[in-house]
């Protein structure tokens, strides 16, 4: 674990109110805005105002941010209600602040409320520091955009009851990771009438976090002896928090494969999930299959290869050398947001990004074809197919 890491997991331990986002290029100065500041979405606004605003004038106040444990910035909390405007942004972190420069597009940063005039910020860059963020949290990276934290508020969630019945199903334990996906597909379909009439992007999003719901009310139900009952030694206490701690980090990257698996057989796409290819290495799906990717006949031109990684800040380069007959190469991700710079390394290695069309809008704009949405690359894989 990082020292920046650590610092972040310490403080967000501590607060009662925590909000997450990743940097977008608005944010960053990539647009032209950055003057604008960190934009903070309406849902969000407890974090900065005590309550909304009403449009037809701006109001603001002031507040100390301390940022990575060392700097602190004199930074204004500003609602823009006069003319076309209508956001709440934070501003003003002096000249040369180096945490929202364009290289730090699609980074996470952490605001923590101390009091109303006393914030702590952390900036998290690579994929350890983000993903190990989003496990202390037990929150898949689809919740970033807003409060991950908020103590004073309890949601108190109208599925429990579902979550209670599969709980009870799985045998008060925790299932695999496909059994997981699967039921919470199925539990979509019950909480939302069977309504899968949505985007391949949307769906994604949507049964992700419903696993995440499953998952952390499994997770209450299973370890609630870890507040009910005090530890038997210390040896004892610290063998169940790493227990917790592997579970979360194990499990994502497996869940968003079943998804996508998932997603791909709604849409009758042919393909190999792991199939082998050289050296023994097993790329997450190759379409149309591992027999035609292993069939020299076969026309390259009709392979395509998928990786999957919920974070690819520093983990894009693995994929490359999974399947030496496919040149380009295609990588889904939650990421929120790459920097410039990575986009143009990622295209220099015939790799493109794709991405849930929700998150696009994180992303800096570029001359080639650096990001497609899911609904896209499913129509490409069925054009070859068909």
């Amino acid at each position: 674990m990082s020292d920046l890491l650590e610092k972040t997991l310490s403080r967000v331990s501590e607060s009662s109110l925590v909000f997450a986002k990743s940097l977008s290029p608005n944010d960053t100065g990539l647009t032209g805005g950055h003057q604008c500041g960190i934009y903070i979405p309406k849902q969000s606004v407890k974090l900065i105002f005590a309550e909304p605003f009403e449009r037809g004038s701006n109001h603001e106040r002031f507040a100390q941010i301390t940022w990575n444990d060392e700097l602190t910035t004199d930074s204004r909390f500003i609602y823009y209600g006069v003319g076309t405007r209508n956001e709440y942004r934070i501003t003003r972190f002096g000249r040369g602040f180096d945490l929202l420069k364009p290289n730090h597009t699609g980074d996470v940063v952490v605001i923590c409320k101390n009091t109303d005039e006393q914030y702590y910020a952390y900036v998290l860059s690579t994929d350890d520091e983000i993903q190990g963020f989003l496990d202390f949290l037990s929150i898949p990276i689809t919740s970033l955009g807003g409060i991950v934290k908020d103590e004073a508020t309890y949601a108190n969630h109208t599925e429990e009851g579902i979550y209670e019945d599969y709980y009870i199903r799985f045998g008060s334990d925790f299932p695999s990771t496909l059994i997981m996906a699967v039921s919470a597909q199925e539990i979509d379909k019950i909480l939302n009438c069977g309504d899968i009439d949505l985007s391949p992007d949307d769906l994604l999003l949507r049964w992700i976090e419903t696993e995440y719901a499953l998952f952390k009310y499994i997770e209450k139900r299973h370890y609630c002896f870890v507040v009910e009952e005090p530890a038997k030694s210390l040896d004892d206490f610290v063998q169940t928090g790493l227990e917790i701690t592997n579970r979360r980090k194990a499990r994502a990257g497996k869940s968003l494969e079943h998804h996508l698996a998932a997603l791909f057989d709604i849409y009758e796409l042919d393909y190999s999930a792991q199939a082998k290819t050289e050296l023994k290495k097993k790329p997450d799906f190759i379409f149309p299959s591992e027999e035609a990717y292993q069939d020299s006949s076969f026309p390259e031109e009709e392979l395509v290869f998928l990786g999957s990684k919920t974070t690819c800040k520093d983990r894009w380069r693995q994929v490359l050398s999974e399947a030496d007959r496919i040149k380009d190469k295609y990588l889904f991700t939650l990421q929120q947001g790459v920097s410039p710079n990575q986009l143009e390394e990622m295209h220099a290695e015939h790799l493109t990004l794709v991405v849930p069309a929700a998150y696009h809008g994180f992303y800096p704009k570029t001359d080639f074809e650096s990001v497609i949405s899911l609904a896209e690359f499913i129509q490409r894989v069925k054009k070859l197919q068909s």
